[in-house]
């Protein structure tokens, strides 16, 4: 037998391969009907086993509005939603099997998101369609419905719900591995994500837009190898993020628009008890060219924080009007380390709250001994930022039993009511940072050690309150900043002998008394 024969079969064997995987399949050729009426369930599956008979394939979706109960995605698929092609999720939970996933990333089960894949790889969902989770329908279980507060047998079936989960929580806490039969009547309190990937990778979701989710719209989970490209992700509902990225590695987020009821882009891994048992961190994830309108935070890190989350960057992003443009949260009892975090190049415009919000006090709780109950922030980056007219431009709140350390803030230009408040850090560095706030100090520093305020100044300076205060804070070298005209106190020092303060290199001649001691 010669070579080329042999090399002609392989290649010949390998075309009919290729085209095998190729092959297209229309819904409307297994039933399917986009009349927003009939129920597409069966046609979706029919059509699907098509494609996992073929060894892969593309799904393609015409145009029409297609009512379907939960889609249970293959490996080596295609969902091509075309312009004008929408999927409508069921609002009957029957239509949706339970399965395994996480609740506010406590391991869980709930109904299965409208698409849903548990170990697959090779996924792509993409076009211009739209994928609408019909959400109306089922946020009342969050406890609220179109009137307000629920009554009658909703108001009773919440209430019972909600505590099965709270119980399967402190079962969670004490270690204890509660099975799908647990979550009959606790899953009925829990809404379902949109699209979730459970264990996939190589996953690609790119142009359709995602809207009106029960719960998150898009929820990778313990995912690797994701690309998401293009999308519009728009819902007003109860905790309605955009993308919750959650114990998944290898992530890029790109060319997205945000309009949510909720955060924007999210990265956590884990809570609590259950989080770190799991021990499945987040990594190696890059957010990019995005707008973001409305949504309480535009990048999100925790406050699910237990799995560890490290090596993430965010880059020129738009905020308009969200609560917050960058936030890290994390509490006590979370634990996990977060760290080699970087944002840059953003405009945050209309901050409801604070532009920067960096805390490991999340909410209001006692101190404890440091253990693996204790939050770990280090080595985050801010840089090239514009904030316009905040609430706050930076809240930054570390725990007294353990400092935050490591943070880094660059070239901001800042308005806001309230200015730069820190506390509980060491090794933080400014460099030419400018905070406007139209009263009250411009740089609050409480509990701080190893402090740089190179270059820092207000152009709204004023007479009654200093530009610089610093509090319990030591090791601090302010170089190379300047009194603006009409500047009272520039620096402010609680301590009437601070022990390792060093100012140097700066232009203090506008101020009417440069440094203050014991106030």
């Amino acid at each position: 037998m010669s070579l080329r024969f042999i090399v002609s079969s392989i290649l010949f064997a390998l075309s009919i391969t290729c085209a095998q995987a190729s092959a297209e399949f229309n819904i409307k050729d297994f039933g399917g009907v986009g009349d927003g009426k009939t129920k597409n369930t069966d046609a979706f599956a029919r059509a699907i086993a098509a494609c996992a008979a073929n060894g892969g394939g593309t799904l393609h979706v015409p145009a029409g509005r297609y009512l379907t109960g939960s889609i249970e995605l293959i490996s080596n698929l295609t969902l091509n939603l075309d312009s004008g092609a929408v999927l409508l999720y069921s609002p009957d939970p029957a239509d949706s099997p339970l399965v395994r996933s996480r609740w506010e990333c406590t391991t869980a089960w709930t109904h299965a998101p409208l698409l849903h894949a548990d170990g697959k790889e090779n996924i792509a969902i993409v076009g211009r369609g739209t994928i609408n989770g019909q959400g109306e329908n089922w946020w009342w279980r969050s406890g609220k419905d179109k009137i307000g507060k629920l009554s009658g047998a909703r108001k009773q079936l919440h209430d019972e719900a909600l505590a099965s989960w709270k119980a399967l929580i402190q079962r969670y806490e004490k270690g204890d591995q509660p099975s799908v039969a647990d979550f009959k009547l606790a899953a009925e309190y829990l809404r379902p994500a949109l699209i979730e990937t459970y264990h996939c990778r190589h996953i690609l979701v790119d142009g359709v837009t995602i809207t009106d989710s029960p719960f998150w719209m898009l929820h990778p989970l313990y995912s690797e190898d994701i690309v998401v490209h293009g999308i519009s992700f728009v819902s007003w509902g109860p905790n309605g993020d955009g993308i919750d990225v959650d114990s998944c590695r290898n992530v890029r987020i790109s060319d997205c628009f945000f309009r949510t009821g909720d955060d924007c882009v999210v990265i956590k891994s884990g809570r609590d008890a259950d989080g770190r048992r799991v021990a499945y961190p987040t990594e190696h994830i890059v957010v990019d060219n995005c707008v973001m309108y409305e949504g309480h935070g535009a990048i999100v890190i925790g406050s699910e924080t237990s799995g560890d989350i490290r090596n993430i960057t965010a880059t020129n992003i738009v905020a308009k009007g969200t609560d917050c443009g960058v936030r890290i949260k994390s509490d006590r009892g979370r634990g996990g380390i977060i760290e080699n975090i970087r944002c840059d190049n953003f405009v945050i415009e209309d901050a409801a709250k604070q532009a920067i919000e960096i805390t490991t006090l999340y909410t209001k709780t006692s101190p404890e001994p440091v253990s693996e109950r204790t939050p770990v922030f280090k080595n985050i980056a801010i840089s090239n930022f514009s904030i316009i007219h905040a609430k706050q431009v930076a809240s930054i709140h570390g725990l007294p039993e353990k400092e935050i350390t490591g943070l880094r803030f660059n070239d901001i230009t800042s308005s806001g009511s309230v200015g730069f408040i820190c506390d509980y850090t060491n090794q933080i560095e400014l460099h030419n940072v400018r905070v406007d706030t139209p009263s009250g100090k411009a740089f609050q520093f409480n509990a701080t050690q190893s402090l740089v305020l190179d270059d820092v100044t207000t152009f709204t300076p004023q007479k009654n309150a200093p530009v610089v205060s610093l509090k319990k804070s030591d090791f601090v070298w302010l170089r190379n900043s300047q009194a603006q005209e009409g500047t009272g106190v520039f620096v402010s020092v609680a301590e009437s002998a601070p022990k390792h303060l060093v100012i140097s290199g700066n232009e203090f001649s506008s101020a009417e008394t440069p440094v203050v001691y014991g106030k």
